[in-house]
């Protein structure tokens, strides 16, 4: 009887852990210090070396520091109020949660498009940096002249694909037990990188580099910057929700995210500046060898490549989590081996060709912070505004028309068409794709105004479509739920 119970209590931690079951008090695995190396680890990847020399292609360093910090901050707010304070408050994955914004159906559409292309784009990504980072070392060490579109980068990235994949397998706590050894160690090497530029570079020669390959008008050069790095900070929204709901408290969720994902990423991205100005290539993978001197600059590809695992590790998971609820019953049969093996499929085909998002990184994050942005705008009006931070926990899972958030069919089209508006309002502003922009871009950036465009329609079209589903939820109901469930404060 006793072996019984337990083995059901441990079935049951289970589901909260890979599943979409609320997450106790009891089972959360992270604390401050845990979620900030999971942050630091997080934004400490050769990506945010990458994104530094996207800036540093469009503006000098004083203006790119500006650039940076003026996205980063507005990027990384919205999306830590999109995604991170509902989730560590009821203990909800947050495509769970975005049931109430957009309905049961609506965050099938959202996930099976938006967020399962966007993120098996970032696994792509980081796994070839991985596999670049790693023949770079193999062209010091051992003499080799490995092409960063070589087959080699393909295999070692199908490499990083794999030790991930074996890392998610164990869960949580083997992320965290990966980060407390990887994040610190680039935290140290970080501020090395930092210093060596200082010491090989003049301070007047650093703010006296020009950008590497800027547009005509400096205005454009200087909102493109900052509209990256908005990009940037946006892109974090697939990921923090679910990961954020595993520590014990909202300090240890809010703080960490903005510790590491503002400040650690504005560092990495102020060492990459700075390097591609003075070095002349914004690759980080060609320049920290010649930064650092051989054994240092392979000992920093080494590093940074491991980082990537750290990165890869946390999206997928939470990703993963999202097509297991957004599937239904289909998915949710899956082992979790086999739907995060199956997650790698499309990023390790993207591995054959190693330049197809590397060489289009700015496009890349900029249409995808296109959707992001009017998502988060669309997911902060709901719980803030028009639900006022109370959701019905149980009619989070009841079954279609028993939940309140039913909806149409499953679907809230409040939500949809808000976040679609939101969407167009961007690309009006800002196309990605042809770089054609309007006056107001200039002040206004694109990521803002959808952000604002996708609140405001939202909560104009729920109060006209839907009245009924509307009523807050009762504290007896936000506090109950199935299984194992509650309400955390």
């Amino acid at each position: 009887m006793g072996d019984g119970l337990m083995s059901a209590e441990e079935d049951v931690t289970r589901e909260a852990t890979f599943g979409s079951l609320p997450v106790l008090r009891g089972e959360r695995v992270w604390n401050f210090t845990d979620f900030t190396w999971v942050n630091v680890g997080l934004a400490i990847a050769t990506w945010a070396f990458l994104v530094g020399g996207s800036t540093a292609a469009l503006v000098g360093f004083q203006k790119g520091l500006a650039a940076m910090i003026i996205g980063n901050a507005i990027g990384v707010a919205v999306m830590l109020l999109g995604s991170v304070v509902s989730s560590q408050r009821y203990g909800v994955e947050q495509y769970t949660l975005l049931r109430s914004v957009f309905g049961f159906g609506g965050v099938a559409v959202l996930v099976f498009t938006v967020v399962l292309f966007t993120e098996m784009g970032w696994s792509a990504l980081l796994g070839v940096m991985f596999g670049r980072a790693t023949t770079q070392v193999s062209n010091q060490v051992f003499g080799t002249d490995i092409g960063p579109n070589a087959l080699p980068v393909t295999i070692l990235a199908l490499l990083a694909l794999a030790i991930a994949w074996i890392v998610l397998a164990k869960g949580p706590l083997t992320m965290r037990f990966l980060n407390r050894i990887v994040a610190p160690g680039l935290a140290v090497l970080t501020v090395g990188m930092i210093v060596l530029v200082l010491t090989k570079t003049s301070w007047n020669d650093l703010l006296a580099a020009q950008p590497l390959n800027p547009f005509p008008s400096e205005g454009l050069n200087f909102a493109l910057a900052v509209e990256f790095n908005l990009g940037v900070g946006l892109s974090w929204w697939p990921v923090m929700g679910s990961l954020a709901r595993l520590t014990d408290r909202p300090r240890s969720a809010l703080w960490p995210g903005f510790i590491g994902l503002f400040g650690a990423t504005i560092v990495a991205q102020v060492v990459g500046m700075a390097a591609a100005l003075t070095l002349g290539d914004p690759d980080p993978t060609v320049w920290m060898v010649p930064l650092g001197g051989k054994w240092l600059g392979m000992l920093a590809l080494l590093f940074i490549a491991f980082a990537n695992l750290t990165s890869l590790t946390s999206i997928v998971y939470s990703t993963c989590l999202a097509l297991r609820q957004a599937g239904g019953e289909m998915l949710a049969r899956f082992r979790w081996e086999w739907l995060t093996g199956g997650f790698f499929l499309l990023p390790a085909i993207i591995s054959f060709w190693p330049n197809l998002l590397y060489d289009r990184f700015l496009v890349f994050v900029t249409w995808s912070g296109a959707f992001l942005a009017a998502i988060c705008g669309t997911v902060i009006a709901d719980y803030f505004v028009v639900r006022r931070q109370r959701l019905d926990l149980r009619g989070l899972y009841a079954h279609r028309a028993a939940s309140p958030y039913h909806f149409t069919g499953g679907f809230n089209l409040a939500g949809l068409i808000s976040t679609a508006l939101g969407a167009v309002a961007y690309v009006v502003l800002y196309n990605p794709q042809t770089l054609d922009t309007q006056p107001a871009f200039n002040w206004l950036t694109a990521s803002v105004p959808a952000v604002i465009v996708a609140a405001v329609a939202h909560i104009v079209l729920s109060r006209a479509l839907n009245r009924p589903h509307l009523a807050p939820a009762a504290p007896a109901a936000a506090g109950a739920a199935p299984a194992t469930a509650q309400k955390e404060s």
